[in-house]
């Protein structure tokens, strides 16, 4: 008796329906085709414990089940509970007459009960787009999965839960979410706020600016200087995501299987700090299966790069094409996968590898030439694409001391939106542009337009500092982010002065 069952494979981060067709008949053996790999192949001896633990067994007769499309690579573990349930219906163990309308999926562990899967949210995307009446997994998982409405969502502990349901028409629980109530529920939530920081006064303007145009920055300054601490309080000033955002923040970290369980959508911004010895492809995603990286699992929020001379160049230098296209693009013989990563870049370093340089005041010191080999390791073309460079000093103890808090992070927040807010409506005209840092070559020259005093100071900049075209585009960015935040609508002098002193790295003593 042929049988077909629901499941489905994600690539990228969109899912794709695999038939699982089972048939049953005469004779003795065990085929499972279709492409699948080893955690698939081994999912027989699974299945057998599982249906003997639950008074049902693995049939004595040919089974042959085969994954369509069949030309299509399948893995993982999570097609167990379809092949179980396609196994039982098709030897006429189980009525299962309306088997074929419900996405079925979960990992089986020999007593019956499930395990978490991954890639949920996509999955369960798919299956309300293509009509299925309802998404049968793992408890873990469902509330992941009832983040999309219109699709039955039934979180299961055991396996013989799915065999009473279709056989015995005994009902599953259903998981409802009123997705909206809850994401706008925790939207505001912070863990950290700028209200912590003593002092660097300086420092937090820059990093307003930078949240208000999604510019990303370089902190540079001595061990202590609170490079790190300021960093980790930059997604609590970043505008709150929107319900879009939201949906493709967690449909990424659902795909290497991030998102928390028993959670729904993803409501606060992520950031994410790798450590320096990461390679290339954990960094941008890739492997023989490809996954994402820290860039797209950053995407939306903030990718944080600490001690970034540390990082091997290769890593660095891979950054550069998704930073410009807030995409990377990654290609195999037989497919290409695309994740999104449109992330802001905050990286932190010391000036020198003792962490001080022309420092009167500091036991350990290091040389002129000492200091340009360590600034050495990060490329020119990579610096070009950080807006801002903003120096970090140590705070005295005055600012330590004092009681007083700085301000909240909720303050800030609030002229961040004003003024992206601003940029939104600037650029409504375009699909993929919503904030001064995603401007192309024509939006600026169209909405960064200077007056003649404003020019000419560009132009000093330009010639002392020997600026490359892209830093030239930098400062209008930033410039224009600088004249949002004061509602202003054209662009001043000053608001390129101040653009121009946020080009730390390109100074006269720095590289050379």
């Amino acid at each position: 008796m042929l049988v077909k069952v629901y499941g489905s494979a994600v690539f990228g981060v969109e899912a794709t329906t695999i038939t699982v067709e089972v048939n049953t008949a005469k004779g003795i053996g065990y085929h499972l085709v279709g492409l699948p790999d080893n955690a698939i192949k081994e999912s027989s001896y699974r299945i057998a414990a599982a249906l003997a633990n639950n008074a049902y067994k693995l049939p004595g007769k040919k089974i042959t089940i085969n994954m369509a499309p069949a030309d299509m690579r399948k893995e993982g573990s999570a097609y167990d509970l379809t092949i179980a349930m396609g196994i039982l219906a098709s030897s006429g163990q189980i009525k299962a007459h309306e088997i074929d309308k419900y996405l079925i999926m979960g990992e089986l562990s020999l007593d019956g009960s499930l395990q978490p899967i991954k890639g949920v949210l996509p999955i369960a995307i798919k299956a309300q787009e293509e009509g299925f009446k309802g998404f049968i997994l793992p408890e873990q998982n469902a509330n992941e999965a009832a983040i999309v409405n219109k699709l039955e969502v039934y979180g299961i502990n055991n396996i013989k839960q799915v065999i009473d349901f279709f056989d015995k028409g005994i009902p599953l629980e259903r998981t409802e979410i009123d997705t909206r109530k809850v994401f706008y529920e925790n939207l505001e939530q912070t863990d950290l706020d700028f209200s912590d920081v003593k002092g660097q006064e300086s420092i937090k303007r820059c990093m307003e600016i930078a949240a208000a145009g999604g510019h990303n920055i370089i902190l540079i300054g001595p061990p202590g200087s609170g490079k790190t601490m300021l960093a980790k309080r930059l997604p609590s000033i970043l505008p709150p995501m929107t319900l879009k955002e939201a949906l493709e923040t967690t449909k990424i970290h659902s795909v290497v299987g991030r998102v928390k369980e028993n959670s729904g959508l993803m409501a606060q911004r992520p950031f994410r700090s790798p450590h320096h010895t990461i390679s290339d492809v954990a960094l941008v995603g890739g492997g023989t299966y490809p996954q994402p990286g820290e860039i797209s699992l950053s995407h939306n929020g903030v990718l944080f790069l600490d001690e970034l001379p540390e990082f091997k160049r290769s890593v660095l230098e891979v950054m550069r094409q998704p930073l410009e296209d807030r995409e990377v693009t990654i290609s195999r013989a037989k497919f290409t996968v695309t994740y999104p990563s449109s992330f802001m870049l905050v990286a932190s370093m010391n000036p020198s590898p003792s962490g001080y340089f022309n420092d009167a005041e500091s036991p350990v010191t290091s040389s002129p030439a000492e200091m340009q080999r360590y600034m050495g390791k990060i490329s020119g073309p990579l610096l070009d694409r950080i807006d801002i460079h903003i120096e970090v000093t140590p705070v005295p103890f005055e600012k330590l001391s004092e009681e007083r808090k700085g301000e909240a992070s909720k303050l800030i927040r609030e002229r961040v939106k004003k003024a992206r807010e601003r940029q939104s409506i600037r650029f409504s005209e375009f699909k993929n542009l919503h904030y001064n840092a995603q401007m192309g070559v024509k939006q600026i020259r169209e909405y960064c337009k200077l007056d003649d005093n404003s020019k000419d100071l560009l132009k000093t900049a330009m010639e002392r500092l020997n600026l490359s075209a892209r830093a030239y585009d930098r400062i209008l960015k930033v410039a224009r982010t600088i004249a949002d935040l004061e509602e202003k609508e054209s662009i001043n002098p000053e608001h390129i002065s101040e653009a121009i002193q946020y080009r730390s790295l390109d100074r006269e003593g720095w590289l050379g």
